[in-house]
């Protein structure tokens, strides 16, 4: 219920309270974990066979390209088709890629064909993989609205946000740790079985009806065409989707930390295990505080803040020589940028209406996709034009900018304010 200001009274349990989020949250941690262990391990052993890090560079971009090519279908199917049975099919299909991994990772058939035939089968595998999250993602983020009642949507969203970054730390964590002790067969069987364990976690969540219909003489793409529309002419759900791209696009560091790492801080692998976790650690702190106290009531007034904070954070570790000073603004880039996500995944969650849920999560996946790829790319570039140091001033300060700017143009945004009655 509300209180007099309007903000929610609730406890910071309460959609963990329902039984079917805690599935589709488990099922969500679980993929995580599966991804980036694989990941870590793929890369690992691409380059110590390869030593080319064009080949690991390749490796983002086998996966990148389907998800982005997909997503928009897969938000078209979310809406049109049982999310639970179009999960399950996603789910297969990263089964089937990873056992695919498997095999082609042996070494009798990496012998027994040429180097690039058999990057070939690799990045098949990946591009399968990127195929399957493309239809996973809308399906499963889209169900989420139909598990928990309105009222805890924000709750919801930090505790999703919490198993998202969770995952994002335990996946390579536990990635190159089963690849020192056990080698890459046990630990990409070890990647394969949770994502079984994820399907079995499917039969906790029930079945639900579309609630879009195609009308007659409309295309698929037409159908498509309706979620870029919504978010077009939904000025808050726009410019929150446009302020996370560009904010991630400039501001980001993490492809850039081993260079850092090298020559700013002095630094060797061990510590740098550390910088790449603390966004997330600063992340993970952030929900469970937003899980008790939601920044979602002056929803655009934090928003823009968080982002402020991200660009400041930024430019703090950019003239850090220290370590620890390095580590706590990176902590702070990943405790600003959870704030966004659970305002940001609010938003969507209360002005989408239910017969787009899956087409306007598919955009924001593409957004999402598109802002880290290409912001990976973006910081590469940039540090070997500027340096380490003047590139990442560069971006923080486009952060700041950028954020200032809508900011100024969305003045009007700052009178919103958000509670779980707010209506489309």
């Amino acid at each position: 219920r509300l209180s007099r200001s309007g903000r929610v009274r609730t406890d910071a349990l309460a959609a963990l309270r329902i039984g079917e989020f805690r599935a589709l949250s488990a099922l969500g941690l679980l993929v995580m974990i599966a991804v980036q262990a694989q990941s870590v391990a793929i890369a690992w052993a691409l380059y110590q066979i390869t030593r080319d890090p064009l080949v690991l560079g390749l490796v983002g971009l086998a996966e990148a390209v389907p998800f982005i090519s997909l997503a928009l279908f897969g938000g078209y199917l979310a809406d049109h088709r049982d999310k639970r049975t179009l999960m399950r099919i996603a789910l297969t299909l990263m089964v089937a890629a990873s056992g695919l991994l498997i095999a082609v990772m042996q070494t009798p058939v990496r012998n027994a064909m040429g180097p690039w035939q058999w990057l070939g089968l690799v990045y098949g595998s990946l591009m399968l993989m990127g195929l399957a999250r493309g239809l996973f993602s809308p399906s499963a983020t889209a169900l989420r609205a139909f598990v928990v009642p309105r009222a805890l949507y924000p709750n919801a969203a930090a505790w999703s946000s919490t198993a998202m970054q969770s995952g994002m730390v335990l996946g390579p964590l536990l990635g190159g740790l089963s690849y020192a002790a056990y080698g890459l067969t046990t630990t990409l069987w070890g990647c394969a079985a949770l994502l079984v364990a994820a399907i079995a976690l499917s039969l906790w969540l029930r079945p639900r009806p579309p609630l879009s219909h195609r009308a007659q003489g409309q295309s698929v793409m037409q159908n498509i065409a309706e979620g870029l529309q919504f978010v077009r002419r939904t000025p808050v759900i726009l410019y929150a989707l446009a302020l996370d791209l560009l904010v991630v696009l400039f501001g980001g560091v993490i492809a850039i930390l081993p260079m850092f790492a090298e020559e700013i801080l002095l630094i060797g692998p061990d510590a740098l295990g550390l910088l790449r976790a603390a966004p997330a650690v600063g992340a993970i702190i952030t929900i469970l505080i937003c899980t008790r106290h939601t920044p979602t009531y002056h929803a655009w007034r934090n928003l823009l803040l968080a982002c402020a904070g991200f660009g400041a954070a930024t430019l703090v570790f950019a003239v850090s020589t220290h370590f620890w000073l390095s580590v706590a603004a990176l902590f702070a880039t990943g405790a600003f940028d959870s704030v966004s996500v659970v305002i940001r995944q609010t938003l969507l969650q209360i002005y989408t209406p239910d017969a787009l849920r899956g087409r306007v999560q598919s955009v924001n996946s593409v957004f999402i996709s598109t802002s880290n790829e290409i912001g990976a790319f973006e910081s590469g570039l940039a540090a070997k034009l500027l340096g380490a140091v003047p590139s990442v001033l560069f971006g923080g300060a486009m952060t700041l900018g950028i954020t200032g700017l809508i900011g100024h143009r969305t003045r009007s945004l700052l009178r919103l304010r958000v509670t779980p009655e707010s209506q489309g």
